[in-house]
């Protein structure tokens, strides 16, 4: 358990926190809500220990391990996509090492029966058990298994981390910190670079993490499937809902309410006592009641409503130009970068006024496609675009495209023309550029305002035919809402790429799946897709696990058969070392008895002692026992002997 207690932080006297407290339970999965700069990701940080609070504190246990995913961190190379993520288990390869050497010692010492020796034994036996607790041995297969989940390929396990792209790097970190078994992640934003399946395979491991989550995501369906508690900062405060995001939206909105209500019947009695002060103020009977009842006023706690961002963009597509009927048309198109294959014999058509998602991994050519419907790269095959249709393409890194040493207002002004450029301002204003902020340079915009810009410019033309290339990046929860809502207004032909599931849901009611280097058409919406990608994706592990047991049964017959060799060796070779010591201490028990037996007898063969010795009962006690020691400890060394050989 993580225990907040009255933490405040403060940004050049301004608090983003005031006085915050509430608890991480085991077992916890909370999502932070909030509007942007409200303090998620700096809330993060905190927790993480990479960011003091200004007051109070977090108390952490002292055993309690904290695995942090930021939006950006700086990525290792020189390493294999495998060797990267194998630096996850340092416990392991801390102990594999201290193990090497401890065998090492054990083989060249001969002290058998010092103290030194059996610290080392000691040692070794609980290394072993360290490491068979925390998996060793199944180290190789749980890397495989997180990074196939999270979409690598077999085939990318020997590839250096530097040929992949920043989102795959990213993909990488989080491989590591799922390895690491936390006891309470901190993930901000971890779907941003991931496709639609390894969404939802961090969803299903999500469900057997044994550990707390603490998350920030602006994917609406992966709150909703992952957290079941939702922690809003809002005015330097927080409010605990023990729901998910979906439910959580109609309690605030419930609160708001409450907050309005009770401001307004505050209000009413605040005005009805003011009419009461001036009514008495006047009069010299009444002076003292209008004292106590200005009094009552300045104590009365003023009822606060939440100053909730309402702030949210407010636009639809202009009406499309008109357009034949077909309006794209793909024929055994293919693109092949150098020897590698991206996909082949792609064919389809798509009509006026469709609205198709293009899904399936990274990698598997979405975007290439797009790209090839905009005329931006060469091809195989056929891309025809039809009659009339005048296209407008947002590609995924269309806010990278912006001129970053233009304002805003000089980035749609020069794009617009006609009638549009008497609208720039009230464009803008729509997209939440207002005031100063149209004459901001590009350069320092947040993601999501350059985002909001790229989007801008798309309104500039009356565009028939809209490509979408990951359209929501950076956006966040209502402005995706309020950008779904106008494409599915919109009358024109879409063709989208989109990884959230939520944004895509009620757009889209054909898709095209591109996958092992096919591209497969679906007649259906992005639920019933995941549905029929979850119940392959079974179906696959069940035939992966089969084909896996019956090619490995030799396989592990035949270790098996090693290992019992080398166990037998080994336990051989630990026998004989406790032989030898057991041997080494009879023969000093032997030696010690003998001296004692024969200063005894030389005291007997001396007359005057025998004398003496005769009203000793003790002595000759103690002298037979002697004999009877070294009688067993003789038959304890001949039967040790014989079976060192």
């Amino acid at each position: 358990m993580i225990s907040i207690n009255g933490v405040t932080i403060s940004f050049g006297g301004h608090d983003l926190f005031d006085n915050i407290s509430f608890l991480i339970n085991p077992k916890d999965r909370i999502g932070l809500a909030g509007k942007n700069g409200a303090g998620k990701s700096t809330l993060l940080k905190v927790l993480a220990g990479e960011q003091k609070p200004t007051k109070g504190e977090i108390a952490i246990p002292r055993d309690c391990r904290i695995g942090y995913l930021p939006q950006d961190m700086i990525h290792q190379h020189g390493r294999t996509v495998f060797s990267e993520t194998e630096t996850a288990f340092q416990e392991i390869q801390t102990l594999e090492v201290r193990l090497e050497k401890i065998n090492h010692e054990m083989e060249t010492r001969t002290d058998y029966e010092s103290e030194e020796y059996m610290k080392l034994i000691e040692e070794q036996t609980d290394v072993y058990t360290r490491l068979d607790m925390i998996g060793a041995g199944n180290k190789n297969e749980e890397i495989e298994k997180i990074l196939k989940g999270l979409g690598f390929d077999r085939k990318d396990f020997d590839r250096q981390t530097a040929e992949f792209s920043g989102g795959w790097r990213m993909r990488i970190e989080l491989a590591k910190l799922l390895l690491q078994k936390p006891d309470i992640l901190l993930l901000d934003e971890p779907t941003n670079h991931l496709d639609i399946e390894a969404i939802m395979w961090l969803e299903e491991f999500m469900e057997t993490f044994a550990g707390s989550v603490v998350l920030i995501s602006h994917d609406k369906t992966f709150l909703d499937t992952v957290t079941s508690r939702t922690i809003e900062i809002v005015n330097q405060k927080i409010y605990d809902y023990k729901t998910n995001y979906s439910k959580y939206l109609v309690l605030r909105q419930e609160r708001i309410e409450q907050q309005e209500n009770a401001q307004k019947n505050q209000q009413k009695i605040i005005n009805q006592t003011e009419v009461l002060i001036d009514k008495y103020r006047a009069k010299a009977s009444k002076a003292s009641f209008a004292q106590s009842l200005i009094k009552k006023l300045d104590r009365m706690e003023k009822v606060e409503v939440d100053d909730m961002d309402t702030a949210s963009l407010n636009f639809r597509f202009p009406p499309p130009a008109h357009s034949g009927k077909i309006v794209l048309t793909v024929e055994n198109a293919g693109k092949k970068y150098g020897d590698k294959q991206i996909f082949s014999n792609a064919t389809f058509i798509i009509t006026k006024g469709e609205k198709i998602g293009l899904v399936g991994r990274n990698g598997e050519g979405k975007s290439t496609m797009m790209k090839m419907i905009g005329k931006k790269i060469s091809y195989d095959g056929t891309v025809q675009i039809g009659h009339s249709v005048l296209m407008g393409y947002f590609e995924q890194d269309q806010e990278e495209k912006l001129d970053p040493k233009k304002t805003v207002f000089e980035t749609i002004d020069e794009a617009a023309v006609g009638e549009a450029r008497r609208q720039v301002r009230a464009l803008l204003g729509s997209f939440l550029f207002r005031g100063d902020d149209i004459e901001k340079k590009v350069q320092v915009l947040s993601g999501g305002e350059r985002g909001r810009l790229a989007l801008c410019k798309l309104l500039l033309e009356p565009y028939n035919l809209l490509l979408m290339d990951e359209p929501t990046n950076h956006l966040d929860i209502r402005s995706k809402d309020i950008l779904k809502k106008a494409l599915i207004d919109y009358e024109g032909t879409v063709v989208m790429v989109s990884h959230d599931r939520d944004f895509m849901k009620g757009i889209c009611d054909r898709l095209f799946e591109f996958r092992d280097g096919q591209v497969k058409e679906h007649l259906c919406d992005i639920e019933e897709f995941m549905q029929l990608r979850k119940v392959e994706r079974l179906n696959q592990l069940d035939l992966d696990k089969k084909e896996k047991k019956q090619d490995s049964v030799a396989a592990k017959q035949e270790t098996a058969a090693k290992q019992e060799v080398i166990a037998t060796d080994k336990n051989k070779e630990a026998e004989q070392k406790v032989l030898r010591s057991q041997l080494k201490k009879v023969e000093e028990n032997i030696e010690r008895l003998e001296s004692d037996i024969k200063i005894a007898d030389s005291k007997l063969s001396d007359s005057k002692e025998y004398e003496k010795l005769m009203a000793d009962q003790a002595f000759f006690n103690k002298y037979n026992t002697w004999k009877r020691d070294l009688e067993r400890e003789m038959e304890k060394w001949e039967e040790l002997s014989g079976k060192l050989g």
